[in-house]
């Protein structure tokens, strides 16, 4: 049987000794959330067959059971390589939502809490190489707590609104990988193409004195540069990288990077391979500026979920179709909408020069009343939120095809406006402490309170009433409350980032579901359709003041049949067609 997913799920931080985990495993169900009393973290394998990455509630699984999983069991026997002998054994999981406890051998080993950032459990002190041992997982998803992170996943029995199927449990690649004692546990890597330069701030799993880093940076396979280092943990090192060929739309030069451990004795500790992208995101006035250019953002939201996976791609080469299809259609990026994604298709979109806005899936928080109910734990929603957005931002922010963070989507009913500005201002502080050289759109669409960029959801289907609304007399941008809002305008970049909408089932497809939607009354046929994407798109363009839109959506999801694609992905539209809309850009812009 081959296995699923069997790619690197990590291609900016690669070694060798690494093994796939992804394949058959077995779970269990535990509705009564007995399984601990009762013994199952000693479990040698479960009555239910699951294929891993897939979540539980997906046909890729082999399950298909969407009904809420509140906590459910995972078993498979975990086989030791005898050559990893003295090292780190590290067992790393892409996601697993929402609560997770690793057991070996009925020891607990590691408990994560998030179900969108990775995390590693260290089983050396349980696992011994040449051994095979039973891997047991409890995984709780109580989502409807309001102290948990959900994003798009529906709070409800049925999909409805703009709301989906559910992910519960492994949704991204599982694996194994040897690591040496005093190998290197990460790397952080900044561009800066003013001075020309790379700077690479290494962290290691344990020090050892006269140890060295050796760093080498490729062009085409042919070294350009190459420095030594002594190891010390948190110190940028500098690496000069004259006349550099930078990043861009059209033109995603990536050079390699391989970082060598010696010891005293020269000998070789540890190997790392990684990339990087020349490219420096910066603001200036109300522009948006690529590589020192000012650049008009065409983005397209892209939710990124998936018929058969949901969550998960059915491959690594379905993400970098998405990708394909969205520059297909004349997008250069997109807003990676109420969902982390995962590693690979960060590096796709840093592959093809893909421009994207990266978000958390925040909808489900107990900071604000949502779907009508009251928060139940302000504090553990906080926390829930911090920590597991500060993962987000640490684990991705060396792909260089990110070029701003989204932490928050659509704040609205909050229940005490200086609640809401002290977090909304934390959230800002954390992202730009963690990464200062990108901007922060704090709450997309509304309620600002800090914000590096000023943006807008409207989805009015009438062209001149877009304009109308985006143009409000009595405010420069549009706001969605004066009183609370207008304070936080200090003339940012101006973005649509969510309009359009339009629904459309072509006539040969049926409506997805009973309450299946769009935004708008339904275009009577395909030029209807083809004809309101392009009036309220070249509205759009027709601003001056605007740096940028997003247009809703890259493809249908379930009952939302909003796309430009179907979710299937077959084309809607004549895709020249639709080439022709959005690859339109105002005379300034330089991309």
């Amino acid at each position: 049987m081959s296995i699923p997913r069997p790619e690197h799920p990590r291609p900016q931080f690669v070694r060798d000794s690494w093994l796939s985990l992804n394949g058959p495993w077995t779970c269990h169900f535990d509705q009564g959330k007995s399984g601990l009393e009762r013994g199952l973290q000693h479990s040698q394998g479960f009555e239910q067959p699951v294929m891993v990455p897939f979540c539980p509630e997906s046909r890729l699984s082999g399950i298909g059971h969407t009904d809420f999983i509140e906590c459910l069991w995972y078993h498979r026997k975990l086989e030791i390589p005898a050559e990893w002998e003295n090292q780190l054994v590290l067992l790393h999981f892409g996601a697993v939502d929402y609560e997770c406890f690793v057991y070996i051998d009925g020891q607990e080993a590691c408990h994560h809490i998030g179900g969108l950032t990775s995390f590693t459990a260290d089983i050396s002190s349980y696992a011994q190489a040449g051994k095979c041992h039973e891997l047991v997982l409890q995984v709780k998803d109580e989502q409807r707590s309001g102290n948990q992170p959900y994003g798009k996943q529906s709070p409800w029995f049925k999909s409805q609104g703009c709301s989906y199927t559910r992910t519960s449990g492994i949704w991204q690649s599982v694996w194994l990988e040897a690591v040496p004692k005093y190998g290197l546990k990460s790397c952080k890597i900044v561009a800066d193409i003013d001075r020309e330069c790379l700077l690479i701030t290494p962290e290691y799993h344990a020090l050892k004195a006269n140890t060295s880093l050796i760093i080498d940076i490729l062009a085409d396979g042919e070294i350009v540069n190459s420095a030594a280092f002594p190891c010390v943990n948190g110190s940028p090192l500098q690496i000069d990288l004259p006349n550099p060929i930078l990043w861009e739309p059209g033109n995603p030069f990536l050079y390699e990077i391989v970082l060598e451990l010696f010891d005293e004795d020269d000998k070789l500790i540890d190997s790392v391979k990684s990339y990087a992208g020349m490219r420096k995101v910066h603001i200036e006035g109300e522009r948006i500026f690529l590589n020192n250019q000012p650049i008009f953002l065409r983005l397209v939201l892209d939710q990124g979920f998936y018929e058969e996976g949901i969550w998960t791609a059915p491959s690594d080469e379905a993400l970098r179709q998405d990708i394909v299809l969205a520059m297909q259609a004349g997008f250069n990026g997109a807003r990676l909408h109420q969902k982390v994604f995962e590693e690979r298709f960060h590096y796709w979109a840093d592959k093809l020069g893909y421009l994207t806005w990266a978000e958390f899936a925040d909808w489900g928080i107990g900071f604000w009343r949502f779907y009508g109910s009251e928060p139940v734990n302000l504090q553990q929603g906080l926390l829930n939120f911090m920590s597991e957005w500060r993962a987000v931002v640490q684990r991705d922010m060396n792909h260089p095809s990110i070029i701003a963070w989204t932490p928050l989507n659509e704040t609205r009913n909050y229940q005490c406006l200086k609640t809401h500005r002290q977090i909304t201002n934390e959230i800002y502080a954390l992202t730009k402490a963690l990464d200062p050289s990108r901007p922060v759109n704090d709450n997309s669409g509304y309620v600002h309170v800090c914000s590096d960029l000023w943006t807008v959801h409207n989805y009015t289907q009438d062209a001149a009433e877009l304009i109308a609304q985006l143009r409000p007399k009595e405010y420069p941008v549009a706001v969605r409350d004066a009183e609370t809002e207008l304070f936080a305008y200090k003339g940012q970049p101006y973005i649509v980032d969510e309009y359009g909408g339009v629904k459309f089932i072509p006539e040969d497809r049926q409506a997805f579901a009973d309450n299946s939607w769009g935004y708008g009354q339904e275009p009577a046929s395909r030029q209807e359709a083809y004809d309101r994407i392009r009036d309220l798109s070249a509205a759009l363009l027709s601003m001056p003041e605007l740096s940028g839109y997003c247009y809703t959506q890259l493809t249908d999801i379930e009952q939302e049949q909003n796309g430009i694609y179907n979710y299937d992905r077959s084309a809607k539209f004549d895709m020249d067609e639709i080439n022709s809309v959005f690859s339109q850009k105002p005379e300034w812009s330089h991309y």
